[in-house]
């Protein structure tokens, strides 16, 4: 399939750049393969800082609140009961739970080439032959943006991600660059408009295409 192409300056190519069908067109789009590797990027991401405090750490609950018989009051030993206001809380997030969802490799290649093909059946996806930032400086990459005509939020995939690349982008709101063999469902899915290098769309061809699924069944 074939998509438009932009110069480095965002002027419109003459020729189209060419995409495997096996990453960009399937048409069998599996809607909860998208879903688990979505919430397991999520998952992986998340940091875990909840923590209660139980009964054994609460502060205080050394002397028995009344004594046991002849009060007409319900027993109690301590004041660190959970049942009580400042006392210790049952059940409650103890800081080492395990969040993370983990799926399979094949699993989420797969999941990212339907992510991509939604994204070029919805024409999100252009190319450029390549991303001048030699720079460092935003400017020119709001023109080269603008040019091409990209809306909402940006997802910006070159063939590696250095320090110019990241000067260039981070302090643009709606651009994310990322490095064409860091790509995630997350990323795309998220994305309203997604421009690919040319030395991205060849390392995302030898990563995810059909040879690779050939090796993968092999083993």
């Amino acid at each position: 399939m074939a998509v438009p192409t932009y110069t480095k300056t965002g002027t419109k190519a003459e020729t189209e750049a060419k995409l495997d069908k096996s990453i960009f067109g399937q048409t069998d789009i599996n809607h909860q393969l998208l879903q688990d590797a979505y919430l397991a990027y999520q998952s992986s991401g998340r940091t875990n800082l909840a923590k209660t405090k139980r009964r054994g750490e609460v502060r205080g609950g050394g002397r028995k609140p009344w004594r046991q018989k002849g009060t007409g009051q319900a027993r109690f030993g301590s004041r660190r009961n959970p049942i009580w206001r400042g006392g210790g809380v049952a059940f409650g997030p103890t800081g080492y739970e395990n969040y993370q969802r983990k799926i399979g490799l094949k699993t989420k290649r797969q999941a990212l080439r339907q992510a991509l093909s939604l994204a070029a059946n919805s024409d999100k996806i252009s190319v450029i032959e390549t991303f001048d930032c030699s720079s460092g400086q935003v400017k020119p990459t709001i023109s080269l943006l603008q040019k091409i005509g990209t809306k909402g939020s940006v997802l910006l995939v070159v063939s590696q991600k250095d320090e110019l690349v990241d000067r260039a982008t981070r302090n643009l709101d709606n651009v994310q660059a990322v490095a064409a063999n860091y790509l995630t469902v997350f990323d795309v899915l998220n994305a309203d408009s997604i421009v690919l290098s040319k030395k991205a769309v060849e390392i995302i061809h030898a990563w995810l295409g059909q040879k690779t699924t050939v090796r993968e069944a092999s083993k």
